[in-house]
């Protein structure tokens, strides 16, 4: 007779599906899946999974002999997403000094962009300055008395840039904005194709971004938004390159068993350190250009910081580590720390080099001389004056920020971006039939526009696909729509402290390659796994097709919007979708 005395597990007679928690049990409804019920395979193939690649069938059914089809499909890594950015680059750089005007915001970028280039700092521009830089083409005096800004340098030294090499006109200071969010769509379809292991969807990513006319209009307008978007894909790209090679290397270090497959290792994975891991050092460069253009960077510092930490113990979890948490707090939160906060906290302070270097005498940047003057005596005095005065100037900053609740006529609470709720015209005007684009025959004045929202269809679905990744992340743990759900509420959650705040919805531009993520990863599942029949394969792709065709129409329909072509006022106005949007 078999004794079981000596062991305390009363429920070795039971199954081991049998054996799981209660909350487990009543989770498996909705979909819950346990570490346990992962499916089986080496080690190795779930820290660094392969990528898809296309059905053999595919080549078969276009006659593509096997050594091409091999060669289309180890370059459609780059291929792929490099034509998916050479489209939205034509589009987005497609007669871009269009309208030639300082259209909403530009009227304050453009101009501190402009100083900041040749005097280190921004300075008060007379009140008919606009009309004179587009007469003159830019060919007109810096005034020397410096002016309060509320946002840090970075985003329009970018701007400034574009400015030096084209000109102080539109096309000169909106060519940097475009040409990240050119590049943005390039780093949104590799980052995709490296989280889902499928080119296919990176590139679909890549796409919906494209047509997005929200991305759209923050590409071809000198506005922060956009800027910051940029660093916070870059940042998030950066980390996701670290996972994968910082997972590779501990695979690589754990032990292989006689049938060639790699095992987990308790002492390798509580005791594997991942060394300096360079790309989390460049995430921390790019954070702090983020925080360096608009402070709300480092809310997605914080979430970023975590999210990578988490990103850790997983791995260890997965090698085989008896103490995961305790592995990552040990061996990896501190060189986390050290590439992300130190190094962001060191480039902004480097983004104000050319107001640190500006006079202290009251003729430098605004503040300059604060700790000469106002700031004299106290408790820092050790500290060099140009970090007191920079201290006090963040200061006032921080108050303007948090006491901002004039009313304006576009602003709108967060609870409404993702349904589009209040987009904010840029630019508007009225032309008469045969003037600036309006038909000769068009019997009644045009409307001119510049509207930046969203391509309405592709947010409405994310609203769908939001909830599909985080039920995914819950009941799945999936680590992709983790990282999704991360990015969104990085860049959407803190707006909702800030109710009483003026704010605007073209501030979601920041985590909307997050909503393309979010539909891609939506696309994908409605198509269906390899393994799916045909039938399901052919229902779900033909389901997929019909709603990315959609969107596009739906970008095509906007795109007078977007790009203020003049359009008969009957046209503007079946375009209203929603009485808000007037």
């Amino acid at each position: 007779m078999t004794s079981t005395a000596s062991s305390t597990d009363l429920r070795q007679g039971q199954a081991p599906h049998d054996r799981r928690t209660p909350w487990q049990q009543r989770l498996r409804r909705f979909g819950y899946t346990p570490a346990t019920d992962a499916p089986a395979g080496g080690v190795r193939d779930r820290l660094v999974p392969p990528y898809a690649e296309p059905s053999p069938r595919l080549w078969q059914a276009l006659g593509a002999p096997p050594v091409l089809a091999d060669r289309i499909t180890r370059w459609s890594g780059w291929a792929g997403p490099l034509l998916v950015t050479l489209m939205a680059g034509v589009m987005r750089f497609w007669n871009l000094g269009s309208p030639r005007a300082v259209i909403f915001d530009e009227t304050y970028y453009a101009k501190d962009a402009w100083a900041l280039v040749h005097r280190g700092f921004e300075v008060n521009w007379d009140k008919n300055a606009n009309d004179l830089v587009l007469q003159s083409h830019g060919h007109l005096t810096i005034p020397a008395d410096a002016a309060y800004v509320v946002h840090p340098p970075v985003g329009k030294y970018v701007i400034g840039l574009g400015e030096l090499m084209f000109g102080f006109d539109p096309f000169g200071w909106r060519f940097m904005t475009a040409l990240l969010g050119t590049l943005s769509v390039l780093l949104l379809c590799r980052i995709g194709r490296r989280m889902f292991r499928s080119t296919f969807l990176g590139c679909l990513a890549g796409v919906l971004m494209a047509v997005d006319g929200l991305h759209f209009v923050m590409s071809r307008t000198a506005l922060l938004d956009g800027v910051l978007m940029f660093f916070v894909v870059a940042a998030f790209g950066c980390l996701v390159v670290d996972r994968d090679r910082s997972r590779r290397r501990l695979a690589e270090a754990l032990p292989t068993g006689p049938d060639g497959l790699v095992r987990p290792d308790e002492g390798v994975a509580d005791t594997f350190r991942f060394g300096w891991r360079p790309w989390r050092w460049g995430a921390g460069v790019m954070l702090g250009l983020a925080f360096g253009t608009k402070w709300n960077g480092l809310y997605i510092l914080v979430a970023f910081c975590v999210m990578a930490v988490l990103w850790d113990v997983g791995a260890r979890k997965v090698a085989g580590a008896r103490h995961p948490y305790r592995a990552a707090l040990k061996h990896d939160t501190g060189i986390t720390f050290l590439a992300t906060v130190p190094v962001t906290v060191a480039v902004y302070l480097a983004s104000w080099t050319g107001w640190i270097l500006s006079p202290a005498d009251g003729t430098g940047g605004y503040f300059r001389n604060w700790a000469a003057t106002d700031g004299k005596g106290g408790h820092w005095t050790f500290l060099p004056d140009w970090l007191r005065s920079l201290w006090h100037y963040e200061h006032e900053v921080y108050n303007f920020h948090v006491h901002l609740s004039s009313p304006h006529t576009y602003q709108s609470n967060p609870w409404s971006w993702i349904l589009l709720g209040r987009p904010v015209s840029y630019f508007y005007e009225s032309p008469s039939p045969g003037a600036d684009g309006c038909p000769a025959d068009a019997g009644q004045k045009c409307a001119r526009e510049v509207l930046a929202i969203g391509t309405p269809l592709l947010w409405w679905a994310a609203c769908f696909a939001i909830l599909y990744v985080l039920w995914r992340w819950a009941f799945r743990r999936d680590w992709r729509a983790g990282a999704i759900a991360c990015g969104i509420a990085a860049g959407y959650l803190p707006w909702f402290m800030y109710q009483e705040r003026t704010i605007f919805l073209f501030y979601a531009v920041v985590f909307l390659p997050f909503l393309c993520l979010a539909v891609a990863m939506l696309i994908g599942a409605v198509i269906g796994p390899p393994s799916s029949t045909d039938t399901r394969r052919v229902i779900g792709a033909s389901a997929a097709g019909v709603l990315v065709l959609l969107i596009a129409w739906n970008f095509i329909y906007f795109w007078p919007l977007y790009t203020g072509q003049a359009i008969p006022i009957d046209s503007w106005r079946s375009r209203m979708w929603l009485d808000t949007w007037v």
